[in-house]
């Protein structure tokens, strides 16, 4: 599976289960880390978990995929899955504003999210 299609299906996933403001950051001309950044909110722990774990457990058990990394834990309202290309953020709202990754990576285009077209 290419990164497109990996974003593509992790947005989706996200969406299932609710997750808010999602935000996919094309990365690929500023790092060689990642090619593309999803930010996604969950309004709680218990919503945190869900969003992370319907991502995780739908490409396992669909797709074979497991993320290289899992760091952060749902009380630190903050988990990053990394799937090599493509790093999912899953974070409470308090805490997305304070890290400000949109911020930080300001110079990479936004792509928005279930809009398939927009991915190159």
């Amino acid at each position: 599976m290419d990164s497109r299609q990996l974003v593509r299906l992790c947005v989706e996933l996200a969406d299932t289960k609710k997750a808010e403001a999602l935000v996919i950051l094309d990365v690929r001309k500023l790092t060689s880390i990642a090619d593309y950044f999803i930010i996604a909110t969950g309004t709680s722990e218990p919503h945190l978990r869900a969003v992370v774990e319907g991502i995780v457990e739908n490409l396992q058990t669909q797709h074979g995929l497991r993320p290289r990394a899992v760091d952060g834990v749902f009380k630190s309202s903050w988990v990053v899955l990394d799937f090599q290309d493509v790093i999912v953020h899953v974070m409470r709202a308090e805490t997305r504003q304070h890290y400000d990754l949109e911020g930080l990576w300001g110079d990479a285009p936004r792509l928005k999210p279930l809009q398939h077209d927009l991915l190159p």
